[in-house]
This record gives C-alpha cells, sequence and structure tokens, in this order.
C-alpha cells in the first residue's frame, strides 16, 4: 500500500476542526453520523460538545454512540440519554444511541479472531461517517484512537462484549489480551468495508490521561495538547498520534508511554494493518 496522507495542525480549535476534514478532499453525502465519545459520568477528559459545533453544522451531522457493556451512566439507553443531556450534548445537537433498538450483524470474513461484528442497528439509517476520535490511554486497549472508536465504540452492548471477549461475551474481562486487541481490528475492518469510501476520521490530542473517557474516575491528563490530524486512513492516523507521543520531551510522555506500552497497544495497529483496514506508512502533513 502506498503512504496514507495524514493533516496535522498544532492548534485546537472550532474552526481548526473543520480546516482539517476540509483538507480530506471528502464530501460526505446523505445523512452523516458523527461518532464521538460522549464521556462517562464524572469523568472530566472528554471532549466538549461545544469544541464540535462549527464541524457538526458543517457537516450537517447527527452524533451517534452505542450504549456500553459495563455498569455505569450509559448502559442502557434510557439512562445514556439522560447523560447525553447532562453533558451537553442534546442541547447542541441531534443525538442518536445506535443500538436503542437493538442490533445488525456485520460479516468480517478477513478477521484473525472474530468473522461477525455486531452494531448499533440505527447506523443503517446513515450514508456516511465521520469519526471524531479524542486520543488518550485506555485501561485495556493502551491507547483510544480512531481504531477504537470504529470497533469498541460502534459494537452495541453486546457486541462490545463480544470483542472483549475475544468473540466469548461471557469473557469480555477474561480473555487473551492480544485476542481481545485482534477482534478489535477484525472490527475495524467490518466497519471500513461496510462504509467503504464514506468514512473519514479525526483526532483530537489534548486532555491526554493514561485513563479513558469511558472511566468515571480517570486520572488528570499527563501530557501538554499536541494537536488534531486528519485522515482516511484510521490506522495512518493512529499510527501518526502514536509517533507524536513517543516523539514529544513533555515530561509526562513516559507515563503515557508506559501505559501504552504494558497493554501492547501497538499490536491493535499492527493487526488492522495485517488485514488490511489501513497502513503505518503516512505522510504527516502540517499545517
Amino acid at each position: 500500500m502506498e503512504k496514507a496522507k495524514v493533516y496535522f495542525t498544532k492548534k485546537i480549535t472550532k474552526e481548526n476542526l473543520v480546516k482539517m476534514y476540509e483538507k480530506l478532499g471528502v464530501k460526505l453525502p446523505g445523512k452523516v453520523a458523527v461518532k464521538v465519545h460522549s464521556g462517562e459520568a464524572g469523568n472530566q477528559n472528554y471532549v466538549k460538545p461545544e469544541m464540535l459545533a462549527d464541524i457538526l453544522h458543517h457537516v450537517k451531522g447527527t452524533i451517534v454512540e452505542c450504549n456500553t457493556a459495563y455498569d455505569g451512566a450509559r448502559n442502557n439507553t434510557k439512562k445514556h440519554q439522560e447523560l447525553m443531556k447532562e453533558h451537553g450534548w442534546s442541547d447542541l445537537f441531534d443525538v442518536d444511541i445506535l443500538d436503542a433498538e437493538g442490533e445488525m450483524e456485520l460479516e468480517v470474513p478477513e478477521g484473525q479472531v472474530i468473522q461477525k461484528n455486531y452494531v448499533g442497528n440505527h447506523m443503517k439509517n446513515y450514508d456516511s461517517m465521520l469519526v471524531i476520535s479524542h486520543f488518550k490511554g485506555h485501561p485495556m486497549g493502551g491507547f483510544g484512537g480512531a481504531l477504537k472508536n470504529i470497533s469498541i465504540g460502534l459494537a452495541s452492548s453486546h457486541g462490545k462484549a463480544y470483542i472483549h471477549g475475544a468473540g466469548v461475551p461471557e469473557n469480555l474481562w477474561t480473555a487473551d489480551h492480544d485476542a481481545f486487541l485482534e477482534s478489535m481490528a477484525d472490527a475495524d475492518k467490518s466497519i471500513m468495508n461496510y462504509w467503504k469510501d464514506k468514512i473519514v476520521f479525526i483526532n483530537i490530542m489534548c486532555n491526554m490521561s493514561v485513563d479513558c473517557d469511558c472511566c468515571a474516575v480517570a486520572e488528570d491528563p499527563c501530557m501538554k495538547d499536541i494537536g488534531i490530524l486528519a485522515s482516511t486512513d484510521p490506522v495512518a492516523l493512529d499510527q501518526a498520534c502514536l509517533d507524536l507521543v513517543y516523539q514529544s520531551d513533555d515530561p509526562g510522555r513516559d507515563h503515557l508511554v508506559e501505559r501504552i506500552e504494558s497493554r501492547h497497544g501497538v499490536h491493535t495497529v499492527e493487526a488492522a494493518e495485517k488485514i488490511e483496514v489501513g497502513t503505518r506508512k503516512y505522510e504527516l502533513i502540517k499545517e
């Protein structure tokens, strides 16, 4: 595969989210789903809805999320909708919980661990997707970026347990760790097969804690903000973000790197490249 293009700006502003999207040269057609992380109740680090106002208006998008597979404020539709209001999402945008009316099954013939992926049923109501991910650490995946946001993030509540359990939902916390990471990559493949060229990705490298936005009690950020990156290739995008962390001289860098490496985080990117979700080879185009 030839190198993917990844666009980068250091300035994290509402306006630059639109600029980075426009750099991709893709006009998302029809009804646009915008996948975000709604933020668990109590979490302080998630990207706030006000930051996304310009880009949502620009693409005329609907905010989409899915319910979680663990206890908390987002594990059923009613609670999740209440939290979306509490966090300000539904005051600014149309919001859709994709698995509010069940799930649909996507085949993954290329899957290394799982050959099926279960996503929110409402995904079929959209013509294209913009994925806006908050790049940060993660307690299980090592890091969370675009690849996590379209695998675990788009999976139904049952689908999340299926990925975490490497095909056995009952094993969601006990499955072989690398098999879990490979299952995320398999789920990524199903999403790219589904959307083809009608999906694009933006990662925001801000509030970078070692913990995910799914944590009600998360560590405060350990690194200074780095910027906004955008690509049509989620593998290249996450790899570029990892490289920027590793190249940083920020004193908090080692703490985040330890989280990534102790959870074998790069393996998700390796596994995704192996089944041609995208390529780790990229050209970083700085604004």
